[in-house]
């Protein structure tokens, strides 16, 4: 079992390893003391989406740069504009963040694809809501080719720690089509950076693990003690029904990110995956995501697995799902994520904290097993972050008896034989 396993960590890797967020910076016309642009954040990461409370992007202006106006989005801070007699920046400072406008903004601060509280989806979810866009007015910028400068040290500040940002770099003009598709316009001038997320920059410890069970083992295997780790293991709590419990979860939401119920692996999330049943032709899986977290829901999670009977997906209940085919023709890689308005959001801890679904797989003669693991998936990302895995010597291991769940696992010819020799020497003895 535990060479099946193991293996895996040498194996290709069927994720893509060229997701990241795009930030594309167009000059679309000249102003008396510099610019107007528009500036767009496309998500092109597959299976990791930017949650509430959205993205912020930041950045060191090159020069003495001012901001204006912006539509479609706003800054946090308006900084010194003290030295500005009557017509006032929206921004003086060196280092301005900008967030998404809010649902429901005034009809007058619009602009194409903004205003979703800086909530973007993955590119593999829905890739017209994985695109955010605002307009900027930037002054004392220069008014030409050469003397306009990108701004520096950009950075995506947004759903939290783990996004490096590379330097902005000058690229060619982008090009527009006009409505009916007959007439092109061209930026002034464009430049373009990419921000790519590290797990390991955004948190030291998991945030999610792995549990698994068949039907023809009684055991579990739980999620590792203390995986997502145990520093903070007194902070947790069974319940929130009590009133002290309660002023806890309050003080928790101004002062942690997380109040977590309980547990050994102490995670966030959990991942359950259960060998439900073996049928003639198919086998049956369900999979179950538990929230730990009290004080946080998941929305528009997404579930990326591998198996390498994924290619031969039968049925879903529940979940969406869309294959990951980054190396063909090898198919063992998807994601699955929720239905919209019926669960992809995930509540916090408490009775109604999990969602689950059932797979139906149909055997692949030459492959299937259920010896040395082979049931039981090779990796699983939630939310765009590995899952920790059990020890493979830990797996459900099958028993000595042949029959499983009405049929046979697997049963050869010379086993059938000796059986049958067997059961007549008993009839006439």
């Amino acid at each position: 079992m535990a060479l099946a396993i193991f293996s895996s960590a040498v194996a290709y890797d069927p994720f893509d390893p060229s997701g990241s967020i795009n930030i594309k910076w167009d000059v679309l016309s000249w102003t008396p003391d510099g610019y107007v642009a528009a500036v767009s954040i496309s998500n092109n990461q597959m299976y990791r989406q930017i949650t509430s409370p959205g993205w912020s992007i930041g950045w060191t202006w090159a020069k003495k740069e001012v901001i204006w106006s912006m539509v479609g989005a706003k800054v946090t801070d308006q900084g010194d504009c003290s030295k500005f007699k009557g017509n006032t920046p929206l921004c003086c400072e060196k280092t301005p963040t900008v967030i998404d406008l809010l649902p429901g903004a005034p009809y007058n601060q619009l602009f194409t694809n903004c205003c979703k509280g800086g909530v973007l989806t993955s590119l593999g979810q829905d890739p017209s809501t994985a695109v955010a866009a605002f307009q900027i007015s930037v002054g004392f910028a220069g008014t030409s080719n050469k003397t306009v400068k990108p701004p520096k040290k950009f950075c995506l500040l947004g759903p939290g720690p783990g996004y490096t940002c590379s330097a902005a770099n000058i690229v060619p003009s982008s090009v527009s089509l006009s409505p009916d598709g007959r007439s092109k316009t061209r930026a002034m001038m464009t430049w373009s950076l990419t921000c790519t997320y590290s797990q390991l920059l955004a948190s030291k410890s998991p945030k999610c693990c792995v549990s698994l069970s068949s039907f023809y083992n009684p055991l579990i295997t739980p999620c590792p003690s203390c995986v997502c780790g145990c520093n903070d293991a007194n902070n947790c709590v069974n319940d929130l029904k009590d009133s002290s419990l309660l002023q806890s979860k309050t003080t928790a939401k101004e002062n942690a990110p997380q109040l977590l119920q309980c547990t050994e692996h102490k995670c966030p999330i959990r991942v359950h995956w259960h060998v439900k049943a073996n049928y003639r032709e198919y086998w049956r899986v369900k999979i179950t995501i538990t929230n730990f977290n009290f004080l946080m829901n998941y929305t528009q999670w997404t579930l990326v697995v591998q198996h390498p009977n994924l290619n031969k997906l039968a049925n879903i209940s529940s979940f969406l799902y869309k294959p990951l085919i980054q190396y063909s023709p090898i198919n063992d890689t998807g994601m699955f994520y929720g239905i919209k308005s019926l669960n992809e959001l995930i509540r916090e801890a408490g009775r109604k904290g999990y969602i689950y679904t059932e797979l139906i797989l149909k055997k692949d003669k030459d492959t299937f097993t259920l010896d040395q693991g082979w049931a039981f998936p090779l990796r699983l990302y939630f939310n765009g972050d590995e899952c920790v895995m059990p020890l493979p010597d830990l797996y459900p291991y099958l028993p000595n008896s042949a029959f499983y769940n009405s049929y046979p696992v697997s049963i050869s010819s010379s086993t059938v034989l000796a059986t049958f020799l067997v059961l007549v020497l008993l009839v006439f003895m």
